[in-house]
């Protein structure tokens, strides 16, 4: 497993509560933030974006994603999720499904780091392999693969 210093993974945490606070949620009022980092060491940032058409919304862990994307990474080593109530305390907010597998996308899952970060507090860092057994990943197709 890739060795990240305590002090990156806390700043990690710190930084998805931060990005909570950019979330557009008008209709759960449910905000989330999310903080990916990047095999570079930086560190990008989402929050989710709802839209009048459910299905259209975006999940924090996606647009720290295509952040990342966008700034040229190409691997993950970590993320970390902060959601709750709009307005209430930060609660330790696990990924959804189709976040997991958007992360796949972009580790090694025995190595990528999840961690769901409450209220100045985080929970303990899981595997991707521990949320999404058994994944479906690249490699999968590399033998159709032209």
């Amino acid at each position: 497993m890739t060795d990240i210093p305590e002090t990156v993974l806390e700043e990690l945490a710190a930084r998805a509560r931060a990005a909570r606070a950019n979330a557009y949620a008008p209709y759960s009022h449910f905000t989330v933030g999310a903080a990916a980092l990047a095999a570079s060491g930086r560190i990008y940032e989402g929050a989710n974006v709802e839209n009048a058409s459910y299905p259209a919304g975006m999940c924090a862990e996606r647009n720290a994603i295509g952040a990342a994307v966008c700034g040229g990474e190409r691997r993950l080593l970590a993320m970390a999720i902060c959601g709750g109530p709009e307005g209430g305390p930060p609660a330790n907010c696990p990924p959804c499904g189709i976040c997991r597998q958007a992360m796949r996308e972009f580790c090694d899952p025995a190595d990528f780091r999840v961690i769901a970060s409450g209220a100045g507090e985080a929970s303990r860092p899981r595997t991707l392999a521990e949320l999404l057994p058994e994944s479906f990943g690249p490699e999968a197709l590399r033998p159709f693969a032209t």
